[in-house]
């Protein structure tokens, strides 16, 4: 588990506090009842490095991503990462 600034109700990126979400937008719970980080958290510390493993990862999950999680991702790039080459393809 993840240690992060916030609270009970909010997730606060420890990366810049600028950008918070509500706790119930973080995690997803798979079938089988276990809990996990949504894609789009953690793209956006993979974001940071862009090694070809994170790539491999960006390309996988872009599919996988409805469009209010594409767009929160974008924000957030724009926001710590400006111009970053991932922005493009949420925009798509």
């Amino acid at each position: 588990m993840m240690l992060e600034p916030g609270d009970a109700d909010m997730w606060v990126c420890r990366r810049d506090a600028r950008i918070s979400r509500p706790r119930s937008e973080v995690f997803a719970i798979t079938p089988d009842g276990l809990p996990y980080l949504k894609p789009s958290i953690v793209l956006l510390f993979k974001a940071k490095h862009m090694r070809a493993k994170d790539e491999t990862d960006f390309s996988a999950a872009l599919p996988r991503m409805d469009a209010s999680e594409k767009e929160w991702l974008k924000q957030c790039l724009d926001l710590v990462h400006p111009g970053h080459p991932w922005i493009g393809a949420l925009q798509g």
